[in-house]
């Protein structure tokens, strides 16, 4: 009997499901039309001129919303490193299976970012676009970089205290205390061009998961485009210079309460991490990406290839005159 209804409502009600179905379709394929929406990503020459309009916006903020900005990114990369942590603590989790996972988990910071809003140390390297647009002075890509960065370090360091204060570190019997402590400790154990050459591999990706989101046009999009470069930053061993803030504040609120070894985490050890992670994220994200991308699809690059071509015309011309020279004087 069950059956039999179930039959005859499909038969009455299947006709009208698949008016409503096609009624909705039509209206939205003339929704697509008449507002002309694009679903495709950016391609790479879009999204350099949509990152050098973000630039302009983002240097030309106040300073209230700068610093606002910026203390809300510590805090978002402090949710990230803090997780990161907590996936490091458990030993039990192969090289790789580590490594990865405590990418994938760091990406939530970079995330929260971009799609909640927030002006990031790391993110903001690609402001040199605009720069050499000129469209910004470079007073002003200096004025954002600092406040960004001294923000940064504000809410990485206010995270820090909440995360301690909460007990949080004490989880699975105080391992996510000590990891917290060692990986402080190994980083300021650094040498500085190591620091260096990894804060440029950290910030290519960064700033290339953000290029990524600014080429999407949804927040899977984003989120996405974002996801895979932090995972691989991370799962490297690269030094991004706002997360290590907040892991050094959190060694530095656990040192005492754990029997690890920590004779490095000081302030001159902190300081010998972060100059030179500083330095390489700028040259990553600043050079690598934003002034590599500018010259490719903004610089008038007509005059710089008619150099390059002389150049290598005169090389060419040379060699063989040198080639002919050695031949005479074998003769």
């Amino acid at each position: 009997m069950r059956a039999n209804f179930y039959t005859c409502g499909a038969v009455v009600f299947f006709p009208d499901l698949l008016i409503y179905c096609a009624g909705f379709y039509l209206i939205f394929k003339e929704f697509t039309v008449t507002t002309n929406v694009k679903t495709d990503a950016r391609d790479p020459a879009e999204i350099t001129e949509k990152t050098e309009g973000i630039g302009i916006a983002k240097a030309n903020k106040d300073l209230v919303s700068q610093s606002l900005l910026g203390a809300l990114a510590g805090v978002y990369i402090g949710f990230g490193a803090m997780f990161y942590t907590m996936i490091k603590a458990d030993s039990t989790l192969g090289f790789a299976t580590a490594h990865i996972l405590s990418g994938l988990v760091f990406s939530v910071g970079l995330i929260l970012v971009v799609v909640a809003g927030a002006e990031l140390f790391t993110g903001n390297n690609l402001l040199t676009i605009a720069w050499a647009q000129k469209k910004i002075t470079g007073k002003a890509l200096l004025r954002n970089w600092g406040i960004v960065f001294v923000s940064n370090f504000v809410g990485a360091v206010l995270l820090a205290s909440i995360i301690y204060a909460s007990g949080h570190p004490d989880m699975h019997h105080g391992k996510i205390a000590e990891t917290y402590v060692k990986v402080a400790n190994a980083k300021c154990e650094l040498p500085f061009w190591t620091a260096f050459f990894r804060g440029i591999g950290c910030n290519i990706l960064v700033c290339l998961g953000v290029w990524l989101a600014y080429g999407g046009r949804t927040l899977t999009d984003k989120v996405m485009g974002i996801i895979f470069p932090v995972t691989a930053f991370v799962a490297a061993g690269f030094e991004h210079s706002i997360a290590n803030i907040y892991i050094f504040a959190m060694g530095f609120f656990l040192q005492g309460d754990v029997s690890i070894v920590s004779h490095s985490l000081s302030f001159g050890g902190v300081l010998h991490n972060i100059i030179p992670v500083v330095l390489g994220n700028i040259v990553g994200g600043g050079v690598f990406v934003g002034l590599t991308y500018w010259v490719i699809y903004q610089r008038d690059n007509t005059a710089l290839s008619a150099k390059i071509e002389r150049g290598m015309v005169d090389g060419f011309n040379k060699l063989k005159q040198s080639v002919s020279n050695i031949n005479k004087n074998d003769e």
